[in-house]
């Protein structure tokens, strides 16, 4: 899977058959235990042509009538497919006190959306000779401890990014929300109860994922937010895209987060929070910006993104049951989860699809690829609501032809990526746990 990579220390990657390029695994159906060959256009993948009845008006429709409902306030939607944008409009309004239509550069806070970029920067430092997968977060981070000693030591980049830290689920999530700054939340890791040694289980973070800043800075010689900036925003042509509260703030046009009232929505000032933990959670980005960022994984920016980088961050590491839970969608269509580099990979009724999502107060977002159907969907929307949700399993359904469903009335999704605590029962100050649906912890090595 590092094919193209500098020379390195393998991954963990499990030695099972590696299925075709286009198929869809074993028995028909992708399992993330075995090792994906992720390729791309003109590079050998069969892309299968989108069923009959796939109709991007309908989904703009369907689009429009969440806002004409007032499920939220505003809302943004990107489609590619082909290497073509098909689709990159925003819909309804950026503040219900002060309205501003939402168009195509409105800029929409990711959350948890960011993750695949900070893993995509600390790949093309792999790509280029300056990191490698298995180095030391210790080289670059001196000061990081852990409660067993050994684990410092152990801690390598591609554990940070799959989220195979070793530490309990969403540590010191809460302290975050309280306004603590990220380097004394990176002590506390030091107190953090140990799951398992690093690189055995997966448990979602957002403190010890932003680690990835520092590495990347470390072997950069930028901070990590202009590495990203210079690197990837710049060179793809995302011009609305920022990182950091100053940088929504000072957009031309930015929807503004709402929260319920009684009234219906109510507009909320964005909280600096998770701005504080840029790689896990700092990007700001239009519906223009992200059409570049899925045109790039899908393989149409080689110049930028090579093929090789590609499949090592699109293939996964380890498994995440907890995913095939929750939502409707989830529990009728996934067979399997698994968790790569900055992003996860299910099997959606027999296809791959690379995934992620996001939540903070008052924003979410979904970002997804199909890669045997060329395509890539990104959605955002800046309400609490979770409605929106189903646009993305709808337009996936029509993608490869499945019976049709109502994803959007009565949807259920959960908080995304655990980046969202309030109106959880407060606990003590000690507390290293956060809330959310990403509070599983599973075994690493693959069966």
């Amino acid at each position: 899977m590092a094919a193209g990579l500098s020379a390195q220390t393998p991954l963990h990657w499990d030695g099972g058959q590696q299925p075709n390029a286009g198929s869809a695994g074993m028995n028909g159906v992708y399992s993330p235990k075995a090792t994906m060959a992720r390729m791309y256009p003109g590079a050998g993948l069969r892309i299968a042509p989108l069923a009959e009845g796939f109709d991007v008006a309908e989904f703009e429709r369907l689009a429009q009538g969440l806002v004409d409902s007032s499920k939220v306030p505003g809302l943004a939607m990107t489609i590619v497919q082909g290497g073509r944008v098909v689709s990159a409009r925003g819909y309804g309004i950026t503040d219900v006190n002060q309205p501003e239509v939402v168009d195509a550069h409105t800029v929409f806070r990711l959350a948890s959306l960011s993750k695949s970029f900070a893993s995509t920067a600390a790949g093309m430092l792999v790509s280029n000779g300056r990191l490698r997968w298995d180095s030391s977060v210790i080289d670059y981070y001196p000061s990081l401890r852990f409660s067993e000693p050994r684990a410092a030591y152990q801690l390598t980049l591609a554990d940070v990014l799959s989220h195979r830290v070793g530490i309990t689920s969403n540590a010191f999530d809460r302290d975050l929300e309280r306004n603590a700054e990220y380097a004394s939340l990176v002590q506390k890791i030091a107190y953090a109860p140990m799951k398992c040694a690093p690189g055995e289980c997966y448990a979602y973070q957002n403190i010890a994922y932003s680690l990835v800043g520092d590495v990347v800075q470390g072997a950069s010689g930028l901070r990590f937010e202009d590495w990203v900036s210079r690197n990837l925003f710049k060179p793809l042509g995302m011009h609305d895209a920022s990182y950091g509260l100053d940088g929504i703030t000072g957009s031309p046009r930015w929807a503004k987060p709402h929260v319920r009232a009684k009234a219906g929505w109510s507009p909320v000032f964005p909280k600096p929070t998770y701005y504080r933990v840029a790689p896990a959670a700092g990007v700001n980005a239009s519906a223009t910006d992200m059409a570049q960022w899925l045109l790039a994984h899908n393989g149409y920016r080689p110049d930028v993104l090579p093929p090789s980088l590609l499949a090592t961050l699109h293939a996964p590491l380890i498994d995440t049951p907890a995913e095939l839970r929750g939502s409707s969608w989830r529990r009728q269509r996934l067979n399997a989860a698994g968790y790569g580099l900055g992003w996860r990979i299910f099997d959606y009724a027999g296809h791959r699809v690379v995934f992620h999502g996001g939540a903070v107060q008052g924003y979410r977002g979904v970002v997804a690829l199909m890669p045997e159907r060329d395509l890539g969907v990104a959605i955002m929307w800046n309400a609490n609501s979770n409605a929106p949700s189903g646009l993305l399993p709808t337009i996936l359904d029509r993608a490869i032809g499945v019976t049709p469903q109502t994803w959007i009335e009565g949807e259920s999704e959960p908080l995304e990526e655990g980046l969202y605590v309030q109106g959880l029962p407060k606990l003590p100050d000690s507390d290293t746990r956060s809330g959310g649906s990403e509070a599983s912890v599973s075994n690493a090595k693959p069966h």
